[in-house]
């Protein structure tokens, strides 16, 4: 009897649901609600450079970066605080002396004082965008050169990198600056593009009006 009436209720929601409309939903995000881009100058006495960035964002002296200590004073980040994401920008004398981890049989590190060398600095800018090709879909690198006469490469990663936006500007004589677009959330192309593509303006517009001092 238990399994006659089993069958019998089987039976009637088959029937039910049958009879019924379905309608499928389709995999969304939260929408972001995006300022204008507007934008003031960065232009602090004693720095070696200049440009504009977006009225929304913030800009702090960067004492750390990750494990390190900058070596000297103008490195700093553009913060975006509703958005989430922050830009790194790190600035190096050529030719002047800096600090190297070096990695150890241990698997410690231990700080070696070297050169910044030119071509050295950009093997690096190269080789930190590269570790992102286990995860990246694709890796795109151009050169530029602005009206202000500054010029540099910009990297564009693909999938679900760490920082999808890296960039880097040199004289090639004295001064040299990367710079790097990092979000405060697990890596997800998909959910991150529309705020990717808002602050890729921003990069670009960064980079067109920058300066050496």
């Amino acid at each position: 009897m238990r399994i006659l009436l089993a069958l019998n209720l089987f039976s009637w929601a088959f029937l039910i649901s049958c009879n019924s409309s379905y309608t499928s939903k389709k995999t969304g995000y939260y929408n972001i609600e995006l300022p204008p881009h507007v934008y003031t100058v960065f232009n602090k006495p004693g720095y070696p450079y200049q440009f504009e960035y977006p009225v929304y964002a913030n800009i702090v002296q960067d004492s750390t970066y990750f494990d390190s200590t900058p070596e000297n004073n103008y490195w700093v980040n553009i913060d975006f605080p509703t958005l989430n994401a922050r830009i790194f920008l790190s600035y190096k004398i050529i030719g002047g002396k800096a600090v190297y981890k070096i990695k150890q049989q241990s698997g410690g590190y231990k700080d070696s004082v070297g050169i910044n060398q030119f071509d050295r600095m950009v093997n690096d800018a190269f080789t930190l965008t590269n570790k992102n090709e286990a995860v990246a879909t694709s890796i795109k690198d151009s050169l530029f050169r602005t009206a202000n006469g500054v010029s540099g490469v910009f990297f564009k990663v693909g999938g679900n990198a760490a920082t999808a936006r890296q960039f880097f500007m040199s004289d090639t004589t004295k001064n040299f600056l990367r710079g790097a677009l990092y979000f405060d959330a697990t890596p997800n192309a998909d959910s991150l593009k529309p705020v990717q593509d808002f602050l890729h303006k921003d990069i670009e517009h960064l980079i067109s009006t920058f300066r050496w001092n």
